[in-house]
């Protein structure tokens, strides 16, 4: 009984030991899959991005200067263009609560404008020395007037000629010169130029001192017309007859 024991015992024995010799196989580690390549039609995640910092009270600026809100651009020179004129946001502005500069009052009481006109006078026996020689020996000369500057030319001429004015002393000819119209007593009434004849109208009374007073009154006359229009020749008419028709009556 004892050795047959024995030999079980070492047959069951045998192959435990030989399963115990024989290791089993390593198990096979399965290797890294690839990375992707840049370019190969992989796009790589973005990084996340970075939390925005918090916002930090900030202290008031000192009394005396100008706060400037954060992201806006102070006001400054007006920028250039490539072409080089001002950029239209940059333009500057007229307030419109400028007023313009006032112009200086008027004073009051100031004289009004006046104008020159010439009147015709005779100085007697001058021969020509100190004017137009004519008539018996006499010279045509003129004499300025001044006249209110609203004033047509013409009118005031005549006028001057036919009023001697007591109070306006410069206004008065000069006692060397005669006016052969002293004595009589005539009014303009109305006058016209067409650019190369003056007409006036006259009504009232003529007078003569003498026969030398004939060209006098006439030659007085017509130049004193002409000359307030620049015209060539003139045609003086008394109470609706010509100067030449007038002039015959005396």
């Amino acid at each position: 009984m004892g050795a047959r024991a024995l030999v079980a015992a070492s047959a069951l024995a045998l192959p435990l030991w030989a399963a115990a010799c024989v290791s089993p196989p390593p198990q096979q580690t399965p290797p890294p899959s690839p990375e992707p390549l840049l370019g190969a039609g992989v796009t790589p995640s973005p990084a996340p991005a970075p939390p925005a910092p918090a916002p930090q009270p900030q202290s008031p600026p000192p009394e005396g200067t100008i706060g400037v809100t954060p992201g806006v651009v102070p006001p400054g020179p007006a920028r250039t263009t490539p072409r080089g004129t001002p950029a239209a946001s940059q333009t500057p502005e007229v307030s419109p609560s400028e007023d313009p500069v006032p112009s200086e009052p008027v004073p009051s009481g100031s004289p009004a404008a006046l104008q020159t006109v010439t009147a015709y006078y005779v100085l007697l026996d001058d021969g020509g020395s100190n004017g137009v020689r004519f008539g018996c020996n006499d010279s045509l000369v003129g004499v300025a007037h001044t006249s209110s500057a609203g004033e047509d030319p013409l009118p005031a001429a005549v006028r001057a000629l036919l009023e001697t004015p007591a109070d306006a002393a410069p206004s008065r000819p000069s006692p060397e010169v005669y006016n052969a119209l002293q004595g009589s007593d005539l009014t303009f009434l109305s006058g016209s130029f067409d650019g190369t004849t003056v007409t006036v109208y006259l009504a009232g009374t003529l007078s003569m001192g003498g026969v030398c007073d004939l060209p006098r009154v006439e030659a007085q006359l017509t130049q004193t017309a002409v000359s307030a229009v620049g015209a060539i020749r003139a045609e003086i008419h008394i109470n609706g007859r010509t100067l030449a028709e007038a002039l015959r009556q005396h």
